[in-house]
């Protein structure tokens, strides 16, 4: 359906439509195959506000997509309407124009060309149509036309893209592609398609002979007309997810299956901010501190970096290279506490004996600590000094119209001084009013230096450790002209690994909605850098970490790099927003990529669409199943061997190891093999550099549907390491699904992960749809049979089944005597094994039919789910029956006995519900940092990754609740449906609570904020501070 270009005239929708009500009455099948599809304008009649059935004509049976063409003046009006293998405008009262599809030189003859999404570019003097067919291929379609009679329709080859679910022309000359799989892409238009050696169709040169029309052939292409410019990360389809610290870092890490085809990858995502390495020295030894410096105030770029040592200083220019120095007045053989350009572009140096500052003519004033006292602490601005003598004086400088530093105050801070800060001169003032100052007694004061009042106390925290450096950042708005009322924010950094943000008012210096998050076991050192011209914190504590303002958001997120000593802020030409850092004797200048996505991720390719993922818990490597429908094995395409060469003239193992194969793939795809057809490898992926160990092609028609490790154990058995057993189905197909033949195959895994010997290959009368390790044995489901497995010398043996199972086994997970399937319609049933009988027993399952796509044990009584119509599930067996179900003396063959119609005897309870909109793929127990608690994670097949959040307080579970019922009144979504509804789509929602609308809170207007808030009787603060709280528990 869409709708036409009436102008100012009543509204008209074009819709194809098809008549269904023969074909109910005839169980034959003969009238659905006749029935015939219409074109139909419907008008709705504004002075009536009723619809008219206006105009219906036959079309072609293959239509499938409706392009409305301008009019109104700026075209002749109507529908281009797509349909297999052809182009065709249609109109009320005008005759049909008819143009071929181009289709590809390689594509065989019973495979047609459909249209899958197009794009619009309208002018007056110039339209087009861009149209993508489900190869990729990019049409351009242009009429001819003089008023409103269309004389010709062309049709010519564009380019060639990944197929999109969506196409988008932008007037500023960009193309918006919204990939079908993998990622997004954003091309630039660099021609218009105009070139005469690209193929042409055209309605006035078609040629109809006695079997169709003649069809018009074209060979796919490098890119010519588009280019492109940048890419938006996308895992969809998220197929499979396991949480994992393989690596050894202070977090684990996400491994996804990602993508279809060529385009398919495995992903591994970190929590955090990617961080780009662009310039590493070494250094003479390890420093003490590091700092950069503009060279003259104004300036965009900085000037020099100051390395500090423990005995020395040095002083890097920077220019088109970075080179030391000795021109820059600094002095050499002490350590550099603190550096500061000042206002009248000269340059202060603070060491323990003193103040070094260094005049724009190169002159020298010094300034010597009193006695025998150093100084150990020091916080500047560009008009403001203060320093921190041993034993905790305070001594106060400000710089006068003459640019001299000038003692104004001192005082004696009863105690020595941990860490000093003081924010920076805001455009139209002449100072920062406060100083923080962090002391051994576990305080932060906060210090006047107006005029009069210079280091008088005006607030005082307690915090609950030692404070080790303090940061002061004023709101974004506050750095822009004539903004005043931004806040103003201090951040400490406490000895137990806490950061502290705590809001100060600008007026009086008083603290409040303090906030804490813990980073990691060191205290966090804080320094300013900038991001997105604003200045923002960068902690650095056992990892990285950086905040800054996002769209009107303070977002705090980790950096994905190792652990920093010192940094700086660091701005060039080739680098305007980075800084600078230390680690061990290394100096190294980062940049950070993508500012506000959640995770940043590094891939490696893979060759067919991947289906599991295992990780062996000995060797650390990562296994994957991949397997296509209707895919060439690389042994059955004799071209790509050819071309599978390398640099060196050595042989590759496949196209995902050639980048140019592999940016071919994925422009083209990969060639489409027969109906039936299989091609499937496993791979076992080191993941500390994602490099492919070793991959191995199956031989035969056969397609991965299961995959899992096993230790058999038992009498004759041998004392194995763990197996890996991967079930296939030979010839499979869908609709309805069958296959010629089943297998489970098992491979040795040998050389720590770095090779595959099959072991032997047991033939199955059906589709083994999951499998799992259960005592020693391997557990199948074989279609709607439940299997057990003993290993056997050439082939598995089988042990005992239970073949009473509805449809068709998709899930299975084990935990101690009990089996828990998950059924492909009917929900999930517990199982429990009686070694004695060596039976399988049905003790419960569901009242629901659901259709489960993945499923993950929570305890031993509770399975948590999801089904492929979007809804997540916790079901649960009641705590009495449990209790029966383990002290039953036949080991569950009384309770097995007591079912009715076919079903267990008990029932399982169903505790939580909730719709998450899309299909549900993996689900995963997770800890996501250091010392929190254990989440969820899901993973959706539109390439979501969520989390549900288990509530420790009744009083937290209590306030969410409050909160989502009053947003669910004042935020309403955008399209108006109910949110609750939305949420109980299939089933009641049942204790979950939304987080995501309760992250709207902050989007409410401040009347409704306090409105809110009230009836929670707290303040907006608060509720803000809560959902913050939430949030840092999970990421």
């Amino acid at each position: 359906m869409c709708a036409l270009d009436c102008g100012f005239d009543n509204p008209i929708f074009a819709a194809i439509e098809l008549d269904y009500s023969d074909a109910d009455q005839d169980p034959s099948g003969d009238a659905a195959a006749a029935a015939q599809k219409h074109l139909t304008y419907y008008e709705l009649d504004l002075g009536l506000n009723h619809v008219l059935r206006k105009w219906s004509d036959p079309v072609d049976n293959g239509a499938n997509l409706l392009i409305p063409v301008p009019g109104s003046g700026d075209g002749p009006g109507g529908v281009l309407l797509c349909a297999e293998n052809f182009l065709i405008y249609r109109h009320q009262g005008h005759e049909e124009v008819r143009a071929v599809l181009p289709r590809r030189e390689d594509l065989s003859g019973d495979r047609g060309v459909l249209i899958v999404s197009y794009a619009s570019h309208k002018k007056k003097a110039y339209s087009f149509f861009l149209l993508q067919s489900e190869y990729g291929d990019i049409y351009k379609a242009t009429l001819t036309y003089e008023g409103e009679t269309v004389s010709e329709l062309k049709v010519k080859y564009f380019d060639t893209l990944p197929p999109c679910i969506s196409l988008a022309v932008l007037k500023t000359g960009f193309l918006f592609a919204a990939s079908e799989t993998g990622n997004h892409a954003l091309y630039q238009f660099v021609g218009t398609g105009e070139d005469e050696d690209d193929v042409e169709s055209s309605s006035a040169t078609l040629v109809q002979t006695e079997d169709g029309y003649t069809p018009v052939f074209f060979t796919p292409r490098p890119l010519r007309n588009l280019v492109l410019v940048d890419e938006m990360p996308s895992l969809m389809p998220l197929i499979d997810m396991k949480v994992a610290n393989l690596l050894d870092e202070e977090i684990p890490q996400i491994y996804a299956l990602t993508g279809r085809g060529p385009r398919s990858a495995l992903a591994v995502l970190r929590p955090g901010l990617a961080v780009s390495e662009l310039a590493v020295s070494p250094l003479p030894g390890a420093p003490t501190a590091v700092f950069t410096l503009r060279a003259h105030p104004g300036d965009e770029q900085d000037g020099y970096i100051v390395v500090s040592f423990t005995n020395a200083t040095l002083v890097f220019e920077i220019g088109e290279e970075v080179k030391e120095t000795s021109q820059s007045g600094f002095l050499a053989t002490v350590a550099t506490i603190h550096t500061q350009l000042l206002e009248d572009g000269s340059i202060l140096q603070v060491h323990a004996g003193g103040l070094r500052h260094i005049r724009t003519d190169r002159r020298i004033n010094e300034w010597r600590a009193p006695g025998r006292r150093s100084i150990t602490k020091a916080a500047t601005n560009s008009r403001q000094v203060i320093i921190a003598l041993q034993g905790g004086e305070l001594i106060y400088f400000e710089m006068d119209h003459m640019g001299q530093l000038l003692e104004l105050a001192k005082r004696d801070m009863d105690g020595d001084v941990s860490c000093l800060d003081i924010a920076p001169v805001l455009q139209g003032q002449l100072r920062c009013k406060f100083l923080a100052v962090g002391g051994y007694d576990s305080t932060v004061r906060m210090l006047s230096l107006e005029d009069g009042t210079q280091l008088r106390p005006v607030a005082t925290q307690a915090v609950n450790s030692v404070p080790e450096s303090l940061l002061m950042l004023h709101g974004q708005a506050a750095e822009e002209p004539g903004s005043g009322d931004a806040g103003l924010f201090l951040h400490v950094g406490l000895a137990n690994g806490v950061l502290q943000r705590t809001e100060v008012d600008r007026i009086t210096g008083k603290l409040s909605d303090t906030r804490q998050r813990f980073l990691g076991t060191r205290a966090p050192r804080l320094t300013a850098v900038y991001i997105r011209g604003g200045r923002s914190l960068l902690a650095l504590s056992s990892r990285p970490w950086l905040g800054y303002a996002d769209m009107g958001k303070w977002q705090f997120m980790p950096l994905s790099y190792e652990a920093l000593d010192h940094a700086a802020s660091f701005a060039s030409e080739q680098c305007p927003e980075g800084f600078v850092a230390v680690v061990k004797n290394t100096l190294r200048i980062l940049a950070v990529d993508s500012i506000g996505e959640t995770f940043n991720q590094s891939i490696s390719r893979l060759r067919y669409t991947p289906r599991r993922l295992l990780i062996h818990p000995d060797h650390k490597t990562l296994i994957v199943a991949e397997s296509d429908y209707q895919a060439v094995p690389i042994a059955d395409n004799p071209e790509l061997q050819k071309r599978l060469v390398d640099e060196s003239g050595g042989s590759l193992a496949g196209p995902e190891f050639s980048a140019e194969l592999a940016a071919e793939l994925d422009q083209y795809g990969a060639p489409v093999g027969a109906p039936g057809q299989w091609a499937s490898c496993v791979r076992l992926v080191d993941p500390s550099e994602l490099s492919t160990k070793a991959v191995l092609e199956l031989d035969g028609s056969e397609g991965i549907t299961s995959m899992a490790l096993v230790r058999f154990e038992g009498p004759g058995v041998p004392e194995t390491s763990l197996l890996l057993a991967v079930g296939t189905a030979e010839q499979m197909t869908y609709f309805p699904t069958s296959c010629t033949a089943g297998y489970i195959r098992l491979y040795k895994i040998l050389d720590r992960g770095q090779r595959l010997e099959l072991l032997h290959k047991t033939q199955l009368e059906g589709i083994p749809g999951a499998l799992a390790a259960f005592k020693g044995k391997l557990l199948a489901g074989v279609g709607p049979v439940l299997r057990l497995y003993e290993l056997g010398k050439k082939k598995l043996l089988r042990k005992c089944e239970y073949r009473q199972l509805p449809q068709h086994v998709a899930q299975l997970q084990t935990l101690g005597s009990r089996i828990y399937v998950g059924d492909v319609q009917e929900s999930i049933h517990y199982f429990r094994y009686n070694k004695k009988d060596n039976k399988l027993y049905s003790f419960a399952d569901d009242v629901h039919p659901r259709y489960i796509t993945a499923m993950t044990l929570l305890d031993y009584d509770t399975v948590a789910a999801g089904d492929k119509f979007g809804n997540f599930f916790v079901l649960r067996l009641p705590a009495g029956v449990s209790a029966q179900v383990e002290e039953d003396p036949t080991g569950g063959k009384l309770a097995a006995q007591m079912g009715k119609l076919g079903g267990a005897p008990y029932k399982l309870d169903n505790t939580t519900q909730f719709h998450v909109g899309d299909t549900i793929t993996t689900l995963s127990r997770a800890v996501m940092q250091p010392g929190g608690n254990e989440v969820l994670l899901y993973g959706t097949i539109m390439g979501g990754i969520g989390a549900f959040f288990p509530f420790q307080a009744k009083e937290d579970k209590d306030f969410f609740m409050h909160l989502e019922m009053h947003l669910r009144q004042e935020h309403p979504p955008l399209s108006g449906r109910d949110h609750l509804a939305f949420r109980s789509a299939y089933f009641p929602v049942r204790e979950v609570v939304d987080g995501d609308l309760c992250s709207q809170f902050p989007a409410l207007p401040l009347a409704k904020q306090q409105a809110v808030a009230q009836e929670l009787d707290r303040t907006p603060g608060e509720v803000l501070k809560k959902l913050e709280d939430m949030r840092n528990k999970i990421l």
